[in-house]
């Protein structure tokens, strides 16, 4: 495990867990905010919304150990390092433990010591052959989709096959971007900058920016709320998870008709994508992006006079919108098998092999599921190890699991469509819990789903 941080410890202040807690405990000073990474203490009360990654993603972690996140999201440790020792204000006095006392010592070793065996295996090395066959797959499948209008006319059967050709191309290139959203198609953090924005904002239409700093606080505190993002819906829309459920319930808090949200939800995740890119322009021009905003522009006009021709005014928009619905119904129908039907509640502070395992499933290996998913499949090789190259998902799956059988943690694995309709079953589930909640506050009670009390500072160690 790479120390990001250098020093004398002799010369530092020494501080115990507990004061670590308490110093940015939400009964104090809310303007303090400290974290640990290899037992190094770092105040990032002025630094958290200057970070790259967002103010938010830094700030999940206040109060906590950030050891593994901070390794599982940095590539460039070296670099990052002369910044935290502008922030490094003392250490773990002698005999407190490495993280806290609350965790599998264990465990957490273990996944240190696999992290270390996978990276010697050279398992973070991409393979530049395998994305350059996947970006190349996307412009064939635009070039394909123009083509079909093009040679065939823009009759009913033709226009519903380039419809499918430009659905899978734009969620192909979910996949893509995502990779590179996450650093492991270069091994340059700036190359994958670089093209990540072109990919997102030119062959996508959304920001880039946007896209990291939400989905950087799904990874780092996944189906916590309300830190994860992913589950920011819930309770707006959605009644999630078996205790934030019933919560709901007693407080007699209504926003939605939750107990039949598994029947409303494939609506929603139809009209989100179209919300999203409306939401995405708002927000480069809020936060002056200028550069995002002019390859945004390049995608409309490029989309427009790539099909007014063939479809006219009034065909390209509705082509658009349609694609973008679909692709909408694909790419977040996919993305929320692997963890609307797993635990969710507060921010327990697990520690990150358990709070990604706990929160996250895997659906079945084949050559289809591997490439409709984007290899996210492996969704808890992903989470453990976010940097990964997804083709090198399946080669540290049997790692993942010999750790899981010797910890007693489930290792969580199904078929696509039994991921796909323990979703619809998980939203019923949860849905009648709330109702059962709003209606029979004491038969609620009885269920012991909801905690009377704030949550918890920890999990209990080790278990999912």
């Amino acid at each position: 495990m790479e120390d990001p941080a250098e020093g004398s410890g002799s010369s530092l202040q020494l501080f115990t867990w507990e004061e670590i807690g308490l110093r940015t405990g939400q009964e104090h000073s809310q303007q303090e905010r400290w974290l640990v990474i290899n037992r190094k203490v770092y105040d990032i009360s002025q630094f958290y919304w200057q970070h790259p990654g967002g103010a938010r993603l830094i700030n999940h972690y206040a109060g906590q150990d950030a050891t593994d996140a901070f390794v599982a999201f940095h590539v460039n440790k070296i670099l990052v390092r002369k910044y935290m020792n502008l922030l490094l204000i003392g250490e773990l006095a002698p005999g407190q433990p490495s993280f806290e006392p609350c965790k599998n010592k264990l465990l957490v070793e273990n996944f240190r010591e696999l992290r270390a065996t996978v990276k010697r295996m050279g398992l973070f090395n991409p393979s530049y052959l395998f994305f350059f066959l996947n970006f190349l797959q996307i412009l064939m499948l635009e070039v394909a989709t123009w083509f079909t209008l093009w040679y065939n006319g823009t009759a009913v059967i033709s226009f519903l096959i380039a419809t499918l050709l430009l659905t899978t191309a734009q969620v192909q290139g979910w996949w893509f971007q995502h990779d590179l959203g996450h650093l492991s198609v270069f091994s340059k953090s700036k190359w994958n900058h670089l093209c990540h924005e072109f990919v997102m904002c030119h062959l996508k239409g959304f920001s880039s920016s946007w896209w990291n700093r939400q989905h950087n606080q799904h990874h780092a505190k996944p189906n916590c709320f309300p830190k994860d993002t992913d589950i920011l819906l819930h309770p707006s829309l959605f009644a999630l998870g078996k205790t934030l459920s019933v919560e709901l319930g007693m407080k007699k808090e209504k926003w939605m008709p939750y107990n039949h949200q598994h029947k409303y939800f494939i609506i929603i995740i139809m009209l989100l994508l179209p919300f999203f890119t409306l939401y995405s322009l708002y927000f480069v021009i809020q936060r002056k992006l200028w550069v995002e905003l002019a390859w945004i522009l390049t995608y409309f006009t490029r989309f427009f006079l790539t099909y007014e021709p063939l479809l006219g005014v009034n065909g390209v928009l509705g082509f658009f919108l349609l694609v973008r619905v679909l692709e909408s119904t694909v790419f977040l129908w996919l993305s929320h098998t692997n963890h609307i039907p797993m635990h969710i509640d507060y921010d327990k502070n697990a520690d990150w092999f358990s709070a990604q395992l706990q929160s996250t499933c895997n659906v079945n290996q084949s050559f289809f599921n591997s490439w409709f998913t984007g290899h996210l499949n492996f969704q808890i090789e992903h989470h453990l190890f976010p940097t990964m190259p997804r083709h090198n998902y399946w080669k540290v799956a049997p790692l993942v699991k010999s750790l899981c059988d010797k910890h007693g943690i489930k290792y969580q694995c199904k078929p696509l469509l039994t991921a796909f309709a323990d979703v619809v079953h998980s939203l019923k589930e949860s849905g009648e819990l709330w109702h059962d909640a709003f209606l029979h506050k004491e038969a609620a009670a009885s269920t012991g789903e909801i905690s009377q009390q704030l949550p918890q500072r920890c999990n209990t160690a080790g278990k999912v």
